[in-house]
């Protein structure tokens, strides 16, 4: 199922392509091409080059670590990704490892890690659903996550499935229209608040 923005502007039609699926098929994804997808990630930009990140990957033939994987998600959010190949939880690393101190763009750069891997999905024909209902304690136990990591969003990876094989209320949320704000509610210049004035045409 194929769910292009309706952008104002033009962009690059990987990033008009990519959406948030909940349908998504059994196949399985290669691993050429998962370590692609990671090799992504790891060319994020990130402060100092720090690289706070770390992914938990769990494909369906490692059964055990799917099932724990898929445990962490919130209920609603396990009825549709039960079905994908390839469950993930992004984590960062909260203190700088030179210095030991708080590092302020560890979220920021983790979620940078996550679009690169996103983008390169899409380009492959693969879809990622990030999710933030997920349990970061219950991952933190069952996974052995060391205290200085933050687990901060869950995903699912693959390829797209049949919407149809989703229950209410899922089905109608997999076809309803996309839409985002408009830029004059986020992009500012001189002063909050104040589109900035390219926006004009």
């Amino acid at each position: 199922m194929q769910k292009p923005a309706p952008t104002d502007h033009p962009i690059h039609e990987v990033l008009q392509h990519r959406w948030s699926p909940r349908a998504f098929s059994g196949k399985p994804v290669p691993p050429d091409i998962l370590r692609s997808l990671f090799e992504a990630a790891r060319w994020a930009p990130s402060s100092a080059n720090e690289q706070p990140w770390a992914f938990l990957v769990a494909t369906k033939d490692d059964a055990e670590a799917h099932a724990k994987a898929l445990s962490t998600l919130a209920e609603s959010n396990q009825i549709w990704a039960q079905n994908a190949p390839v469950l993930g939880i992004a984590i960062a690393r909260l203190n700088w490892v030179k210095t030991g101190q708080p590092n302020r763009t560890a979220f920021y750069d983790t979620g940078a890690a996550v679009a690169g891997l996103t983008v390169e999905a899409t380009s492959r024909g693969l879809f990622v659903h990030q999710m933030g209902g997920f349990d970061p304690k219950k991952a933190r136990e069952l996974f052995h996550v060391p205290a200085e990591w933050e687990p901060v969003a869950a995903f699912v990876l693959g390829y797209p499935g049949d919407p149809e094989s989703l229950p209410e209320p899922y089905l109608s949320r997999e076809k309803n229209a996309r839409a985002r704000k408009p830029l004059t509610e986020f992009v500012m210049a001189g002063d909050w608040g104040k589109p900035a004035g390219f926006l004009k045409f």
